[in-house]
Formats: structure tokens, sequence, C-alpha cells
């Protein structure tokens, strides 16, 4: 089925808000993109925000839109959709008439939108027959396949299936980098005027000044600590961070660790690990922290260290410079390019190099005074205003595009 694409008047565009709220880096990034939206001038734009969850309700209704909900439970219903695209069947025969027997695919197609932005790289994006702009995020299952959380339990095949339809029927993809891009391009042959870096930003959270006034007795801090907020995945590389630490040490005796993230995945080994290098006195797990406590952590911590194999970019570094917490960071995809030199580079590999990494920002003060003036110039260049003027033109790119090839098709 073809895609009718309105030639005048104010456009429609939907927004399907795929993430839960509070699911970290995707949510905020849905979040940033909903915000954009509702800063279009109205007079040109009409927004429809779609959702499962009804959490995003209290997000939505202060900004003015039209909300569509999709569902009554929070959750994804088991429709014939979500049957088709888990058994990773054709799509081709379902854009044409069998999206016609799901209820999510309908509901969207009837509000008749010109364009759908997909901020979470969702599987609707192609399983509605309606012209798309979609996020992808990451290419890691293709670039780092050692790693079982891409990898494992078929969801490598399962990644696959859902870019290759992402980038077969979207009408632009967007991604955070220049390195996105090429990952893009290069792994899909994607036209280069299809897709968009659209850089991350620092959530909205990180910017509040409060902190909460329980947080001492809640989280009982050392003066001086390493941090690192992260999932305990195997390619967030806490086992070589943890190794790195017990060779820092040597130079460092005082140094600390907290560990921030909620308690699973590899988390019990790490524990393992750390009492096996001896290691039990300086470094701490502080366990999934809440939005409203996190930015002190940022505040009160000597550096953040982030040893991640994945990119291209990451979020935390962007958090760090608004804080004006130092940072050493992975030299691996778009890093270097986000961070610019507003951070210490090492090579994730290396117990060595990340172990000279925290060892210099333990003990060099002038060191971190020049990263924290580096980082709070690279955040005041690109902020949600930023943002925001960035999708505009994306926007108006996507549909002076649409236009031409609609004029041409007549």
């Amino acid at each position: 089925m073809g895609c009718v694409f309105r030639l005048s008047g104010v456009k429609r565009i939907g927004i399907f808000l795929g993430s839960d709220p509070g699911s970290g880096g995707m949510f905020q990034y849905s979040l940033a993109m909903l915000e954009a939206m509702s800063r279009l001038p109205r007079e040109r734009y009409a927004i429809v925000a779609a959702f499962f969850n009804p959490a995003w309700g209290p997000y939505i209704e202060p900004l003015g839109l039209r909300i569509l909900p999709l569902g009554i439970s929070g959750r994804e219903p088991f429709t014939v959709g979500r049957i088709w695209r888990t058994a990773c069947l054709p799509i081709r025969p379902w854009r044409a008439f069998l999206w016609r027997f799901d209820p999510v695919a309908r509901t969207m197609w009837k509000e008749g939108c010109d364009l759908w932005f997909f901020p979470a790289q969702d599987h609707w994006s192609y399983l509605t027959p309606t012209p798309a702009v979609v996020t992808i995020h990451d290419l890691m299952h293709r670039y780092e396949p050692q790693f079982p959380e891409v990898s494992r339990w078929g969801r490598y095949f399962l990644r696959e299936y859902r870019f290759r339809n992402i980038c077969r029927f979207a009408m632009a993809v967007l991604v955070d980098s220049e390195v996105g891009r090429q990952h893009v391009t290069d792994s899909y042959g994607l036209s280069p005027d299809r897709l968009f870096p659209l850089p991350y930003l620092p959530p909205r959270y990180i910017y509040d000044c409060e902190t909460p006034p329980d947080f001492d007795e809640r989280y009982r801090l050392p003066p001086r600590f390493l941090f690192y907020p992260a999932q305990f995945w195997q390619h967030k590389n806490h086992d070589r961070l943890i190794q790195a630490l017990a060779v820092a040490r040597r130079r460092c005796p005082d140094i600390f660790l907290v560990l921030a993230g909620p308690k699973r995945y590899e988390y019990e080994v790490l524990v393992r690990r750390v009492s096996e290098h001896g290691l039990s006195e300086h470094v701490m797990f502080a366990g999934y922290i809440p939005d409203a406590y996190m930015p002190e952590f940022y505040r009160r911590a000597r550096a953040l260290v982030m040893p991640t194999f994945f990119g291209p970019t990451n979020i935390p570094p962007l958090e760090a410079f608004v804080l004006g917490c130092p940072v050493a960071v992975s030299n691996v995809y778009g890093m270097a390019e986000q961070v610019g030199d507003a951070a210490v580079l090492f090579q994730p590999d290396s117990i060595q190099d990340i172990a000279d990494a925290i060892a210099r920002l333990w003990m060099d003060d002038q060191l971190r005074k020049d990263l924290v003036r580096r980082g709070k110039k690279r955040v005041e260049h690109w902020g949600q205003p930023q943002f925001n003027r960035a999708l505009g033109k994306i926007i108006a790119n996507v549909i002076d595009t649409a236009e031409l090839r609609s004029d041409d098709a007549e």
C-alpha cells in the first residue's frame, strides 16, 4: 500500500512513545524529541502522541498535544502484528494488506499523519504502512557480536530483522553521530540523503539543582570516589574496570569506586571479583539510583569513568559535563567525536590503559579543572534549544523531499 502525503496545509505529525517512562536513555531521548515537537509552530504542524503505557500521560498533557492511547494495560497488546514480527515473517505482504487485521496499525493509520516519528527504533515503524522517521541508536550486534546481550538466544537475528526492515521502509533514519551514519550506510546500504545525525542530549533531570534532603542518609558516600552508572551487562566492561582499580591502587591507595545500577545480569560475578582483588573496602554497589538522586552523585564524584565497548556515543558523559564532573571514557566508535578535548580517552580492552586514566584523574587536580571547563563549554553549544532547531530542520527536509516525490509521481 502506498503512502498518501498531504501536499498543503497543516502537516500532521505523530510520535510513537514505545519506551516506558523511567526506563533509561531511550526514554530520555524520547522525552527530548517530544519536547522538540511540542515547540514546532502550531500554524504549520499538528502533533499526535501515541503510547501503550499510560504513564506517558503526565508528560504529554502539559504540552497541549493530542493524546492517542493504544491500549489500556500499559503494555503492547498481543495482536496479530506482534505475532507477525515475533515470527519474523516477510513484511511486504503485511504492509500490502494484512496490517488491516491489526488494531494498533489501524488506529495509527486512521490518524492520517503525514509523518510518524519512532524515537525508540520501534517495530511499529514498519508494521504500520505510514511514512516513518526512525531512530537507530546503535548496531552493536554487528560491531560487537561477542557480547551475549546482543547475540545470544537469537537476539542477533531479531535485531537484524528489525533494523533491515526499518532501513527498507523508513522515509528517513536518525542516528546519534557521523559514526552512526557510517554504520547504517555500511550495514544496510541506506542512501545518505535518508540519514540524519541528531546527537544525544543530557536528560532534563540532570539540570535539577536540588539535593534530596535524605541523600546523605540514603547514600553514605566517601569524600572522594570514581563513578560509573551502568547496567551490569558484559559490554559495560565492569570486570576490567575492577582489575584496573586494583592496578591503580598501587599508586593511589585510597582510590574508591561507586557503581550504580540494578543488581542483576553480571552483578553477582562482579561482587565476587571485587572480593578476589581485595577491593571490598574500595568499591560500593549503590544499586538503582532514582533520577532525583543521580545529579548529586555526579556533583560529588572525582570523575566519571566509563569503559564501555558500545557506542557510537553515550549519554553519561553529557550528564557529567553539565554537572562539572571530569570524564574518562573508552576511545571507541563515536566517543572521541562526542567528547572532543573534554575527556581522558583510553582503550577499553587494556587494563593498564584504564588504570592509567583513573590514576591521573585521582591525582591531578589541574587536569580535572581543565576537563570540567572544556566539558561545560561543549554542553553550552548543544542543549534542548539546539536539539529543537535541528529536529525542526530535519522535519522540514523530510517533508520537502516527500512533496517533491509526490509531485514527480503525478
